[in-house]
């Protein structure tokens, strides 16, 4: 007779988590760091008293927003190359419906995180209870059906003895790179607590291998075959590379074939900035020589990358008459993308077993690759440089807006600041190895084509999803995941107060994070999409009922919760706040008063959005052809 433990269902769960460990390139550890809650109706009773019984060697960690925790979580496992993760646990009703948002960044990224939500009644006999909505058509529904599609993997727990296949399952998709994103497992809250006789093999420590997939020998002759015909590749590297860890090989490669790198937003620091045929991200947010050379290319290699609409510039930045696709990826519905040749295996095995299949194999690039980056790193200089004037502004953006509303904005904002200049010389004053994280707005497209990542994996861009607020919860998580480097996230005033809840977190857990505050007053990226497509400002400035543009004392607001704080109008009292907030011990936020229109545009990019087909305005109809022209050249796959 096999041995058992009685426990109730959320006792067996924290106990299996604990016991969960992952195996990577011979290296064995527990995959479960922890747990972040906002303790509610429906788990607090169960799971809460299961984590104050025991938790074991979790850390748990009080969220303020199930929202913003989720991220937190999120950027925690991206950080550790989704190696490890933190669990979430939420109140049933809203609680769990805050999460939503958060697991469908996580599916957007093929991040793994856990949600455990807490569901109804099990028994159904005290329906409908406290934060139940009622569905005509199915009793069965519930607020956690909201998270089936942004789900990897999804089930609802209304029995004990159904936690053990079902956290079997949950793990299995976590911890294989091919499938790996949230998994969520519903516990109805009446059987969170009842217990059950659980075999004590259950219990035991379980290994989940993270093995790399190896090509097979018809994949590599496919793949030897299209470079060796190549004229002119080029690598795209993608966030599958960085999780594979193939920075040294895709440096050796290109080095010695003399094939130039262009990078994602996901995929960026995977190979450092100043590496010699790095040429920067690619696409609507990349740079001027990142998109020569993917138009003059005659076969692109995609290493781990989904090719979002940005990195593609809508499927317009290359040559479809003559470019072919070499596509490696762990997943086999990514490396069909584009029509390509299909590589469905790791990253770094793939190219390390490539190499020396291309032996005296060399680009035509030439030279030009060198030539690229260095008429790029001039334009970068000169971004550095762009001054405000009150009579005659040139912003690098198209100026939709006239020279009196930026002096407007200059009077109401006190500062002549421009934010690529304010974030160059961020990038020049912070300590090369600290990690910098962003996710919405005009930022993305700055830091991508502007910031220079000397240090490997210090770049952190959640862009699958472009989730505002998840640029102060990422920090929480990218401090946990770098406990001894600066961690600073770059926000937006929009994101900002779209959720900063766990800056809270960050005061409270002694977790120093720092906050580089760029506040334009307004939603200057969609302010931008919208006129640059002809319409007019509405509706994306931050104006009183008066017409005034506001000014909001953020470092106010963060002084109260306990940060140290810095107002900022020029690139002097930015640079003293920085070199300041290095020597602090608790969390910062810097106050950065921006002028709008004052971030980069577009070089060679085409970004395809949806624009009126009537309209009053021969702005918008404009707009609308242009549309049509370029969708005649886009090549759809």
């Amino acid at each position: 007779m096999k041995e058992t433990i009685r426990l109730t269902t959320s006792q067996a769960l924290i106990k299996f988590i604990n016991n969960q460990y992952i195996h990577v390139d011979g290296e064995e550890f527990p995959f479960v760091e922890g747990i972040f809650n906002i303790f509610g109706h429906g788990n607090v009773l169960g799971i809460g008293q299961a984590l104050e019984q025991n938790s074991g060697d979790l850390k748990v960690i009080q969220g303020k927003n199930e929202q913003g925790m989720s991220l937190a979580a999120i950027a925690y496992s991206e950080e550790k190359l989704r190696q490890k993760i933190y669990a979430v646990t939420t109140s049933v009703g809203p609680g769990s419906a805050n999460t939503v948002t958060a697991a469908a960044t996580a599916l957007a990224n093929n991040i793994p995180v856990l949600f455990l939500p807490g569901d109804t009644f099990a028994t159904r006999q005290p329906d409908p209870v406290l934060q139940q909505f009622e569905q005509e058509n199915s009793i069965s529904t519930t607020t956690n059906d909201a998270l089936k599609p942004v789900s990897r993997y999804w089930d609802r727990v209304t029995r004990p003895e159904q936690l053990m296949s079902s956290l079997i399952r949950a793990f299995e998709v976590m911890t294989d790179p091919a499938k790996a994103g949230p998994a969520t497992i519903s516990i109805s809250q009446d059987v969170e607590g009842e217990a059950y006789d659980f075999d004590v093999d259950f219990f035991k420590k379980r290994v989940h291998y993270m093995d790399r997939p190896i090509p097979r020998e018809r994949e590599l002759k496919g793949a030897e075959e299209l470079i060796r015909n190549s004229k002119k590749p080029v690598i795209l590297v993608g966030g599958g590379a960085k999780y594979s860890q193939a920075r040294e090989i895709l440096m050796e490669l290109s080095e010695k074939h003399n094939i130039p790198l262009v990078e994602t937003q996901a995929g960026k620091s995977t190979v450092e900035s100043d590496f010699k045929n790095n040429l920067g991200g690619l696409g609507i947010t990349g740079t001027l020589a990142a998109n020569k050379a993917a138009k003059q290319s005659d076969l692109i290699i995609g290493v781990g990358t989904r090719y979002t609409d940005f990195a593609t510039s809508s499927k317009t930045a290359f040559d479809f008459e003559n470019t072919r696709f070499l596509n490696i990826n762990v997943n086999r519905m990514q490396s069909y993308k584009m029509d390509g040749f299909q590589v469905v295996a790791d990253a770094k095995l793939t190219l390390e077993q490539l190499q020396p299949l291309l032996e005296g194999y060399e680009t035509e690039f030439g030279s030009e690759i060198q030539e690229l980056k260095s008429e790029w790193l001039k334009e970068r200089e000169r971004l550095s440089e762009v001054v405000y004037s009150r009579e005659d502004f040139n912003p690098e953006i198209k100026n939709h807006f006239s020279q009196e509303v930026l002096n407007e904005y200059a009077d109401a904002l006190k500062t002549e600041l421009p934010q690529t200049t304010a974030l160059l010389k961020i990038n020049e004053t912070i300590d090369p190895s600290s990690v910098i994280i962003c996710s919405a707005g005009s930022l993305p497209g700055d830091l991508q084509r502007l910031w220079h990542s000397t240090v490997p994996n210090t770049y952190h861009l959640e862009y699958g999803y472009s989730c505002m607020g998840y640029e102060i919860s990422g920090t929480l998580g990218l401090k946990l995941a770098n406990p001894d480097k600066e961690v600073y996230s770059i926000v937006g005033d929009g994101s900002f107060l779209m959720l900063h809840s766990e800056f809270i977190t960050s005061l409270q857990y002694n977790k120093k994070i720092n906050v580089l505050l760029f506040d334009n007053s307004g939603y200057g990226c969609i302010n931008n999409l919208q006129m640059d497509h002809g319409s007019g400002s509405y509706y994306c400035e931050f104006r009183t009922d008066d017409n005034e543009v506001m000014n909001i004392d953020y470092a106010k607001v963060a002084e109260g919760y306990g940060a140290k704080t810095y107002k900022v109008h020029s690139l002097k009292e930015l640079e003293e706040a920085l070199e300041d907030a290095k020597k602090q011990d608790v969390s910062t936020l810097i106050d950065m008063k921006v002028l709008p229109k004052t971030m980069t545009d577009g070089y060679q990019s085409w970004w395809n959005v949806g624009v009126a087909e009537v309209s009053e305005k021969e702005s918008v109809q404009k707009a609308h052809d242009h549309r049509m022209k370029m969708l005649e050249e886009a090549k759809q796959y």
